[in-house]
C-alpha cells in the first residue's frame, strides 16, 4: 500500500471561543511558549513522513501564510546582528516539507473545508488534522494512524477512550468488532447524548484517509446549520464498512478550548529544558498561597 506523504490541515474557522485575540491573530497561531499550535502539527506531519502539506485558510487568516513563508529581509537583518541561531529556528519552520494553501471563502462546514483539498490530494491517501488539536507522543500520531491504515486498508479515525462526560462534545464510534486497538465501525455519531453513547471511543482530530472521501463528500447531505459536516461523510463511509477507528497513544490538548490550552501551556512549560525547573518551583510556591 502507498505510504502517506500528504497532509491536510483545515484552519478556516473563526475562533470565536478565543475572542477578542482571534480578531487579530488566528487561533492556530496562538503560541505554546514560543511556537504556534499549527507549527507543532506541521512538525508532527514531517516526523510522520509527510512531504506536502495543504493548509486550508479563510481570507481573514493571511497571517498563517506569512508565518510559513520565507522572510529574507528578516533573515538578513538577523544575520547582520550575528543571530545565526535564530535564523536556523526560522528556517526549521518549513525545512523538509512543501507547504501550500487554499481558501475556504465562506464558513460552509468541516466537510466543505476538507473538500477544498481534492485537487491537492488527487488519488493519493492523506492525513487530515484539525488545526486546534495538539497531540504529543514520541511516535507521532499521524504515523501511528498510517500504520493502522496499511494494516486495515480502510479509512482510519484516530480515537481515544474517554470516560468523562465531555465525550458528548465529540464524534463517537459505533463498533462492530475490535482487534486490539483497531476497531471496525458501523457508524459514527456526532455529539451523542450520554444516555445514547454507542461507545466510549471519541474522535480526536486525526485521520488517515483515502481519496474516495471526496466522492462521498459530494454525496453527503447538508447538515446542521446548513453546513456540510465531515462526520456525516464518515458516517456514510461507515455504512459501507470502510472506516476503522484506531486508539492512538499520545496526550491530546484541545487548543480550541481555553482550559485545554491552559493545560498545554502549563505542561509544556514544566517540561521546558530552558526554564522548566524554575517554572516548577514557581508553581509550587504559587500553590502554597492558594
Amino acid at each position: 500500500m502507498t505510504k502517506i506523504t500528504k497532509a491536510v490541515i483545515p484552519c478556516a474557522g473563526m475562533g470565536t471561543r478565543f475572542m477578542p485575540i482571534t480578531k487579530a491573530v488566528p487561533k492556530e497561531l496562538l503560541p505554546v511558549i514560543d511556537t504556534p499550535v499549527l507549527s507543532y502539527i506541521v512538525n508532527e506531519a514531517k516526523q510522520s513522513g509527510v512531504t506536502d502539506v495543504l493548509i486550508v485558510i479563510s481570507p481573514q487568516k493571511e497571517e498563517i501564510r506569512r508565518y510559513f513563508s520565507e522572510d529574507k529581509e528578516l533573515e538578513n537583518k538577523l544575520l547582520s546582528a550575528g543571530k545565526e541561531d535564530v535564523v536556523k529556528i526560522l528556517k526549521d519552520i518549513t525545512d523538509g516539507v512543501n507547504i501550500s494553501f487554499t481558501y475556504q471563502n465562506e464558513p460552509k462546514g468541516s466537510g466543505d473545508a476538507v473538500y477544498k483539498a481534492k485537487e491537492f490530494v488527487g488519488n493519493d491517501p492523506f492525513y487530515l488534522a484539525w488545526g486546534d488539536d495538539l497531540i504529543v507522543n514520541p511516535y507521532p500520531v499521524m504515523a501511528q494512524l498510517g500504520d493502522a491504515y496499511e494494516k486495515c486498508g480502510n479509512n482510519i479515525v484516530g480515537v481515544q477512550t474517554m470516560l468523562s462526560d465531555d465525550i458528548v462534545k465529540y464524534g463517537v464510534g459505533d463498533v462492530v468488532k475490535s482487534e486490539g486497538k483497531l476497531h471496525y465501525l458501523k457508524g459514527i455519531v456526532e455529539k451523542p447524548p450520554l444516555n445514547a453513547l454507542p461507545s466510549r471511543l471519541a474522535s480526536l482530530g486525526r485521520y488517515a484517509l483515502s481519496s474516495e472521501v471526496f466522492d462521498v463528500i459530494e454525496n453527503t447531505p447538508v447538515g446542521k446549520n446548513n453546513e456540510l459536516q465531515f462526520t456525516d461523510t464518515l458516517a456514510l463511509l461507515c455504512k459501507e464498512g470502510k472506516v476503522c477507528a484506531y486508539e492512538f497513544e499520545g496526550v491530546r490538548y484541545d487548543m480550541g478550548d481555553k482550559f485545554g490550552a491552559m493545560q498545554a501551556y502549563t505542561e509544556f512549560a514544566l517540561n521546558n529544558a530552558e526554564f522548566g525547573d524554575k517554572y516548577r518551583e514557581y508553581i509550587k510556591e504559587l500553590a502554597k498561597k492558594l
